[in-house]
């Protein structure tokens, strides 16, 4: 005998709903249901879909964002092309006073590479001076400026001044070519008659483009102080020294031989 057939029962689908014009409801209520129905779901949905609280601020457990791509430099510029100096950084400490302007501008030391793949110094950095007559109230003509490097012996002869002493710096831009002489520049650094602050003092005598100029700025004694600071920092960094300390490896490290006599090795010990 066969066994009987069996029957799966499955739950009725819920009614459409009907226009609010067909349904038996009154259209009132029908409407105020229908409306707390639909915040009923929009609540749900809105917890559902929050973000946490005070998600408007930075969360320090949070990995930080990947940087955007590089841009042009955030002027309208596009970016360099191959060969351009994309990721160099230019400062300088500008002082301005009602007759002149003074900026001192680092330049960095030139490297040149080995055979075994380091690098050597080839040539120190320096500071460049450059000074700006004024020509107006707050208004320098920066195409009418003098220059002159710094060297780092010659900041070190800065650094070295008491409240009363003076220094005086001369420079002959073609000396050992055929136009030595044609240029002449000095500059000196004296303290002002009060004993406040330096004059910053360069003159120029120029005879291939019939220049006989000098200019003159007062320095204060706060910006003076800031200068010696900044010398003070700069000058490893004008001499290779940093880069050599930045680029030590404890893994590549390995033991001097010992010498078998020489003061000069003492050091060494």
């Amino acid at each position: 005998m066969p066994p009987p057939p069996l029957f799966l029962s499955l739950p009725s689908p819920p009614p459409p709903l009907l226009p609010v014009h067909l349904h038996p409801k009154a259209p009132q209520s029908l409407t105020l249901e229908l409306l707390a129905t639909s915040s009923r779901k929009a609540a749900l949905l809105a917890c559902s879909v929050a973000s946490p609280r005070h998600s408007d601020y930075f969360d320090p457990r949070a990995p930080p964002p990947p940087p955007p791509p590089p841009r042009g430099d955030g002027y309208g510029r596009p970016p360099p092309l191959n060969g351009g100096q994309e990721g160099r950084v230019f400062t300088s400490y500008t002082i301005y006073k009602g007759k002149a302007a003074l900026s001192f501008d680092p330049r960095p030391p030139q490297f040149v590479p080995l055979d075994s793949g380091a690098y050597k110094v080839a040539k120190e950095g320096f500071v460049l001076l450059q000074f700006a007559p004024a020509v107006a109230t707050r208004q320098y003509d920066w195409t009418r400026k003098q220059v002159f490097s710094l060297s780092v012996w010659e900041i070190g002869t800065l650094l070295s001044l008491g409240p009363t002493d003076s220094c005086e710096f001369f420079h002959d831009p073609f000396k050992g070519r055929s136009d030595e002489g044609k240029v002449r520049k000095v500059l000196k650094v004296e303290p002002t008659p009060d004993g406040n602050g330096r004059f910053f003092n360069l003159s120029v005598q120029n005879r291939l483009l019939n220049i006989d100029e000098s200019i003159y700025i007062p320095i204060s004694k706060g910006e003076f102080a800031v200068i010696v600071s900044t010398f003070n920092y700069i000058i490893p960094h004008l001499m290779g020294w940093s880069t050599f300390t930045s680029s030590i490896k404890p893994e590549d490290s390995r033991p001097y031989n010992r010498p078998q006599s020489g003061p000069e090795y003492e050091w060494r010990r």
